[in-house]
């Protein structure tokens, strides 16, 4: 078993060589070719610190830091779909639906809902919103905790639909933006909300997405289709002409082609409203257990009204802020230890709790507090 060879917050380095590995072999050869320190490859989560980013490959222990942190207690194994997803701030009453790829792919794509809600409550009014590109609902799980009123989505893969129907909304459109029937559906959809809420701003928020704009990637240009997406972002922007949108990606668009992709990408959307702003947000920063990044680009027709990123309330690190040092960020452990012990390969969803909720995290989690007084209470 390679995992009982890696400590908490180690990697592949600590893996002896005379373990037979072809994946193994693989990491090393790349690194002895200057090509990266793969230094989360094999990794085994630290349970004093927040986790690596929870990507879409997280069952599978050569593809990141996805080893559970309990070395002592014998959990060599890879995390569950739960524990992943109460990583991205998924409460465990949030449903997801499809085969184990299909809900990995969902949770490992996902906004942090808790982050999306910090969003949320930094603009300035509650609204209505469309959700594009809509993926399980994060984004859209975060915005309707802050008191937004979902009103249709769309994504192309119906098992996202089916989870994003269950915990969100019923009004879902299945199929690709790029389809005139599908956009058409999206926007008379949207305009029907209008209708029904003609003093509400509505508002557009989603991520295209965003495997062609992302570091990891092999072909970071505007050639890959997929970046072409923002695209049809902007055509149901041009549409509805909405109060505003919150547009999300990964941070490597900034540094794309030298900086020139997201010069692109910032001048088309300045042209449909009247102030733009570019966010770089850290997840740890914001109460979530997890190190993710991620960029956020915030149009709007508010006049002069600026609207500024959400104020961190957790750091990982010592930083201060004007009125002192900041609370530290959440870890493995605060998120994960009331979670049950499982066999490798186990999911655990249907089993209880170890013991009750011991941080408000956790309780989170279980819903026994609410988002608010959650945030309250690292800000006391």
């Amino acid at each position: 078993m390679i995992a009982v060879n890696v400590p908490p917050g180690g990697n592949w380095k600590d893996i002896p060589r005379s373990v037979p590995s072809q994946r193994l072999k693989q990491i090393r050869e790349g690194f002895a070719a200057g090509k990266g320190s793969r230094s989360t490859y094999y990794g085994r989560l630290h349970p004093d610190r927040p986790s690596y980013t929870i990507n879409t490959h997280f069952n599978r222990p050569g593809n990141g830091c996805h080893l559970h942190y309990d070395y002592d207690g014998g959990q060599h194994r890879v995390l569950s779909q739960r524990e992943a997803a109460r990583l991205q701030s998924f409460p465990d009453s949030f449903e997801f639906f499809g085969s184990q790829r299909a809900v990995n792919a969902q949770i490992g794509n996902a906004v942090p809902p808790l982050l999306a809600y910090q969003i949320a409550k930094a603009i300035p009014m509650l609204g209505i919103y469309v959700d594009l590109f809509c993926g399980a609902g994060g984004l859209s799980l975060g915005f309707k905790w802050a008191g937004w009123e979902p009103i249709v989505a769309n994504d192309i893969d119906p098992n996202f639909l089916k989870t994003y129907r269950t915990n969100i909304h019923d009004s879902a459109i299945l199929g690709s933006i790029t389809d005139p029937e599908t956009f058409n559906s999206i926007v008379t959809a949207a305009r029907e909300g209008q209708r029904k809420h003609p003093e509400t701003p509505l508002w557009i928020i989603g991520g295209p997405p965003c495997q062609g704009f992302s570091t990891a990637g092999n072909r970071r240009s505007m050639d890959d289709e997929r970046n072409q997406l923002f695209y049809s972002f902007k055509a149901v922007v041009e549409e509805l002409k909405p109060t505003g949108f919150v547009f999300e990606n990964v941070p490597g668009l900034m540094n794309m082609d030298k900086g020139k992709v997201f010069d692109t990408v910032t001048n088309e959307l300045l042209s449909t409203v009247e102030n733009l702003a570019a966010w770089r947000v850290s997840a740890e920063n914001y109460g979530i257990p997890q190190r993710r990044t991620r960029l956020i680009i915030l149009g709007h027709n508010l006049g002069r009204s600026d609207i500024r990123q959400p104020e961190p309330t957790t750091y990982w690190g010592r930083q201060k802020s004007l009125l002192g040092e900041y609370r530290s960020a959440i870890t493995v452990h605060d998120a994960l230890s009331d979670l049950p012990e499982l066999e490798s390969g186990e999911d655990g969803s249907m089993k209880g709790y170890l013991s009750n909720a011991s941080n408000p995290y956790q309780a989170l989690m279980r819903s026994e507090i609410s988002v608010e007084e959650y945030l309250d209470g690292l800000t006391r």
